[in-house]
């Protein structure tokens, strides 16, 4: 994960991702959740990919990962005749926006694969 994203990015854009995390998540969630009561069946495995996805983007876990799904469930939702697409295609942009930037500094993938810092004391002899 580190290899993907140079850094974790904190302060002002940090809260920003975190935002926009839980707010993606939030919403592929809450969509899916209401396509399943009331869709069609051929919507089904894009209702199950955006719950999966928006479970792992609230959190901030495998981000690049769930950003791939979130942008798959959003472009399969064009196909499926559930509601309005630009819905789709504004959580597949956020999605994928996600996946390219990064969770941000308050995530667990920052936590997981952020940098480490070691402090190696002095013995005395």
């Amino acid at each position: 994960m580190r290899r993907l994203f140079s850094t974790f990015a904190r302060g002002l854009p940090g809260i920003g991702l975190l935002v926009m995390r839980l707010v993606a998540g939030t919403a592929f969630i809450a969509k899916a959740a209401a396509t399943l009561q009331n869709g069609p069946s051929s919507a089904i495995p894009a209702a199950v990919l955006a719950i999966i996805a928006g479970l792992l983007l609230v959190p901030g876990l495998w981000t690049p990962l769930a950003g791939a799904l979130g942008a798959t469930s959003g472009i399969w939702s064009l196909f499926t005749p559930v509601d309005d697409p630009l819905s789709s295609v504004l959580l597949a942009t956020i999605a994928v926006g996600l996946a390219l930037v990064g969770p941000g500094a308050w995530s667990i993938d920052s936590r997981l694969f952020g940098w480490k810092r070691i402090d190696v004391r002095h013995r005395p002899r």
